[in-house]
């Protein structure tokens, strides 16, 4: 049996599988909406861009706009623009302006130093190429600019429908070529076949020969054909005919286009999606931009600035080209797209942030829209070209892989999401002088930026002198018990409301103050609780009644409680239909989370999972559960999961893409923001900024990528003062030194957090909550009360303080400044440290300033 014969009965059976089991496989035609490429007609540039002033400093270039701050010149040859910021005199170039001597970057490397744009796309077998706007548009003269308003537009035009040697057949019969191609052409023509093709006298036909058909050859090759009237239709009867592994090649053109504006002393960098168009056949998967705006050279000092946890920074030049480039989605991963397996490692990007600082000034990049589906890139010099740089990348289209067994043979099949984003993508480039340029200057900015523009929450009456203490209680857990040797699940009171009050009387007679607790595992059926389309208190943990007296007794002695509570996870399939209302992945089945089994750090499939609850439901669960909530009149609620996760869900003809799935969050936290409740949240994503109080499991460190040089609290920075907040619990954490938490709270101006249950620990021994095996709260209370009462100590003093220094001293020792002056200085290492005369003694802190 021939291959074409054996492809034939493949596909053939796949095709049956499909049919039988009921489920369609999008190609990429049907994935882009089927109508395929809208403008393959002849580009035109347009008319010339007219200069409207000159900048001698900025040479080769034309003024385009220009305000109080800022003037931006653009290339319309090229596409390449500059920003002049006018009172620092420092120019910022979308390419590299000596890229064309870099002695280390080659191939599409060097190309893609003067490029703007950069398309990924699919072929029908799901495989990644690119084009990119140097070479697939520059290089065909297929780039137009046009004067927008304060700016320009450039538009692209990628790729070219010029016939290539895959517009010849590989094979053509004996007889075909001789009487339906040679004759028809003269003696030139002629000789050029036969140079392009060379007879198998065996087999009968007429084999291309590819070694050959390269350049001016391939050129007269193409044009013989034509001058023979070889059609499309001949192509794909020898495809046929020869049983090819051929198919017959589709244009590959792309258009999109780029805006550019100044807005005060920013830069506003945007793709209209409405503007990127591509052929069907090969859907577009990201677009990035501006890969090397203001990117620093091989002798520059300077720093990248990028959003990992609480923040890195990645010095210019460090030599670290054995490691992997710096690479994060901003708000961490879909959890519709991406099957979790094992346990989260490092942090997530909670800020849509990045930037560069130089010696002469800095900028900070702001992704304004387009966040949800982002992932910041960055790299050093010394890998591809000499550069150090950082960019954002926009996903237009997601695949996945469709699995399929047919007739005993495996094979996978791209799937693709049916519609592309929804969202614009824009970034803010915000340009700082040579005072601000540095991270507490592009943090100072950035908090500056979201108070304006209302991302932090307004200042209301300030209650408390203390620094908060975070505790969480929990609740009861779903245990697997037995009777008459019959299992069954039921629920396992760990903390009832009335311990829950013994536990806070204890902690506020040992002298702890502002207590903020987050008590889970209250309803629902324990810490895994059913989904919130109602309200049912744990009779096991006391009930309604218990919770009453609960919240009695925390307003009468000042301590603020927040019931918690999961709105975008079922952490329980009871009571939840997974085919209705879990988020689909682009497989088409329901996003599944399985247990962790921690001794492996690998997923546990033969337990119980948990579902990804689809994006339209949030409105509906949010509406549903605070219907009940309110009669109990409290105060405060927490979110597990609201500002922390952000899912797509990719059902069928009822797609929610990232983007979309944002706005929907937003709409369930107005909601809550409208029942009068103050918000405690993990996580912390910008967009929940402006409607939380608290935050736990905020980010307390980066993730320590070996090619990031510093962690630095930029979150700390930007949200602080606004919005208290804390890391992960202390007694559920990896920390074995009690003072490197210390000095972390003290460094980074966080809350002391710890999770307790009131029981033994031994009663979440074999249950699937073994997390909680050190959670037994009296272990726990000593050093608990000795951590506050330090932290507090000086903490307090700045209670309500932004943090607006920040800076390493020398190796392991920081200083933290607040706003009145007083300021921490901290020693990580183990060895007395002396710094400016003063002595900071081994893992221990230094205090001083107005506050002190």
């Amino acid at each position: 049996m021939g291959n074409f014969a054996r492809t034939v009965l493949l596909a053939a059976s796949v095709l049956t599988a499909l049919m039988m089991a009921g489920c369609t496989v999008k190609g990429p035609e049907e994935a882009t909406g089927g109508e395929g490429n809208r403008l393959t007609e002849t580009f035109s540039p347009g008319a010339a861009l007219k200069s409207s002033f000159v900048n001698p400093s900025v040479k080769g270039m034309k003024g385009i706009a220009e305000n109080d701050l800022l003037q931006l010149l653009a290339d319309d040859q090229t596409g390449a623009i500059a920003v002049v910021h006018k009172a620092s005199g420092e120019v910022w170039h979308s390419n590299p302006p000596g890229r064309e001597s870099d002695p280390l970057a080659t191939g599409v490397n060097k190309s893609l130093l003067s490029s703007q744009l950069k398309l990924d796309f699919y072929n029908s077998f799901g495989q990644i190429n690119s084009v990119n706007s140097h070479a697939d548009s520059v290089n065909y003269k297929q780039i137009g600019m046009e004067e927008i308003a304060n700016g320009v537009r450039v538009n692209y035009r990628f790729g070219s429908d010029k016939k290539t040697i895959d517009d010849l057949p590989q094979k053509i019969s004996k007889s075909r070529f001789e009487q339906n191609l040679l004759t028809k052409l003269d003696s030139a023509g002629q000789r050029t076949l036969k140079i392009a093709y060379t007879e198998d006298v065996e087999q009968g036909v007429y084999v291309r020969s590819d070694g050959a058909l390269k350049g001016l050859q391939l050129e007269r090759a193409l044009k013989a054909f034509e001058a023979a009237g070889y059609t499309e239709e001949d192509l794909l009867a020898d495809i046929k005919e020869n049983h090819l592994d051929q198919t017959k090649p589709e244009p590959r053109v792309f258009h999109a286009s780029m805006e550019y504006t100044l807005d005060g002393d920013s830069l506003l960098a945007k793709i209209p999606v409405s503007s990127i168009d591509f052929p069907a056949e090969y859907p577009v998967n990201t677009i990035s931009f501006l890969s090397f705006f203001g990117a620093g050279g091989p002798e520059e000092k300077g720093s990248i600035l990028v959003p990992d946890g609480s923040g890195a920074l990645i010095h210019f030049n460090n030599g670290k080209t054995g490691y992997p480039p710096y690479q994060q989605p901003v708000y961490g991963t879909d959890r519709a797209l991406s099957r979790i397996e094992s346990a989260e490692s490092g942090e997530e990007v909670r800020l849509p942030v990045f930037g560069i600082i130089r010696e002469g000034g800095a900028f900070l990049g702001i992704l304004e829209e387009g966040a949800p589906v982002a992932t910041i890139q960055a790299d050093v010099s010394g890998r591809l070209n000499s550069y150090n740089y950082v960019y954002p990348t926009f996903t237009v289209i997601n695949k996945g892989d469709l699995s399929l067994d047919a007739n005993g043979q495996q094979r996978s099949i791209p799937k693709f999401q049916e519609e592309p984003m929804q969202s614009d993508f824009s970034v803010r480039y915000a340009f700082l002088g040579k005072q601000s340029a540095s991270y507490p200057g592009l943090a100072a900015y950035y908090r500056s930026y979201l108070e304006r523009h209302g991302g932090l929450p307004a200042i209301v009456e300030r209650k408390g002198e203390n620094t908060p203490f975070y505790l969480q209680l929990v609740g009861s857990i779903s245990k697997k018990k037995h009777f008459a040797g019959i299992p069954y699940r039921a629920l396992e009171p760990l903390t009832t409301f009335e311990q829950a009050e013994r536990i806070l009387t204890e902690l506020k007679e040992r002298g702890v103050h502002d207590i903020k607790l987050k008590y889970s595992g209250w309803f629902n059926k324990g810490l895994d609780h059913e989904v919130p389309a109602g309200i049912s208190v744990d009779p096991k943990i006391g009930g309604e009644k218990g919770l009453r007296q609960l919240l009695s007794y925390t307003n009468k002695n000042g301590i603020s409680l927040y019931p918690d509570v999961a709105i975008l996870t079922a952490l329980s399939g009871s009571g939840f239909n997974e085919a209705k209302g879990a988020a689909r992945t682009l497989r088409g089945v329901p996003a599944e989370i399985y247990p962790l089994d921690p001794a492996l750090n690998r997923r546990d499939h033969a337990g119980s999972p948990s579902y990804v609850v689809s994006p339209r439901l949030i409105g509906d669960y949010t509406a549903a559960f605070l219907k009940d909530f309110g009669k109990y009149d409290t105060l405060g609620v927490s979110l597990s999961d609201l500002a922390a996760e952000l899912d797509s869900d990719f059902r069928k003809n009822r797609q929610i893409d990232r983007t979309e799935s944002e706005q929907l969050s937003l709409d369930a936290l107005n909601k809550i923001s409208g029942a009068d409740l103050q918000v405690m949240a993990d996580g912390g994503n910008a967009y929940a900024l402006p409607f939380l109080s608290d935050i736990t499991h905020a980010p307390m460190s980066s993730s320590g990528f070996k090619i990031e040089d510093a962690e630095i609290p930029f979150f700390q920075m930007v949200v602080r003062g606004s919005i208290d907040y804390t890391g992960a619990p202390y007694n559920l954490t990896s920390y074995t030194d009690v003072n490197r938490y210390i000095l972390r709270c003290l460094e980074y101006g966080s809350g002391v957090y710890f999770e307790w249950i009131y029981e033994p620990n031994h009663k979440v021994k074999g249950t699937e909550y073994d997390d909680l095996f050190s959670a037994n709260y009296e272990f726990w209370m000593d050093q608990a009360v000795d951590i506050y009462g330090e932290v507090n100590a000086f903490l307090q003093k700045v209670r309500y303080e932004r943090i607006i220094g920040h800076e390493e001293l020398s190796d392991r020792v920081f200083k933290t400044v607040y706003e009145s002056g007083a300021y921490v200085i901290v020693n990580y290492n183990r060895v007395p440290v002396t710094v400016d005369d003063v002595t900071i003694e081994a893992e221990s802190y230094y205090t001083g300033g107005e506050a002190s």
